[in-house]
């Protein structure tokens, strides 16, 4: 399975960081405006629609359409892991129907002082077959460009500069 990473610095405390990323309203904040995210249903572990904290168990239906080309691709991933230690906090995302044969993205923070090092490691398996496995290496040209802007969008919305 191949697998993309990429780490960055934020000026702001493990909580603050913790908390956006714990919520749908960061995650839409910190996707890039060109992959046309649009989120259609959130449930929590126990059912409810539109939980605050995206605790384990719960579900996310989106739906994107990157650079507003072709059709909308639709995406359920499932909150299978969540863990928040002095020091540290991580969660696990996994995507049960998407354009991809295999996405699980772990989401990892780690108390720097008052910074935290954001951490985004992602295994996944591209779909049709043979041809993905041969485009696999190429991926991460557009990983790259998403996660940067992921990782931008996490500095400023939390730097406060």
């Amino acid at each position: 399975m191949a697998t993309y990473e990429r780490e960055t610095r934020v000026r702001a405390p493990l909580e603050e960081v913790w908390d956006f990323h714990s919520s749908v309203s960061g995650l839409e904040a910190l996707t890039p405006a060109w992959m046309g995210l649009r989120v259609e249903t959130v449930l929590g572990p126990d059912g409810d629609r539109d939980p605050e904290v995206l605790e384990a168990g719960s579900e996310i239906e989106l739906s994107m359409r990157p650079f507003e080309a072709g059709p909308r691709q639709h995406w359920t991933s499932l909150i299978v892991d969540r863990e928040r230690e002095p020091g540290r906090a991580f969660f696990v995302d996994e995507m049960v129907h998407g354009p991809f044969d295999t996405w699980v993205h772990t989401h990892s923070f780690f108390a720097d002082g008052e910074e935290t090092i954001v951490r985004d490691h992602v295994e996944y398996e591209l779909p049709f077959g043979g041809l993905g496995a041969a485009l696999t290496p190429f991926s991460s040209v557009g990983f790259d460009g998403m996660f940067r802007e992921r990782h931008r969008r996490t500095r400023d919305a939390l730097e406060g500069e």
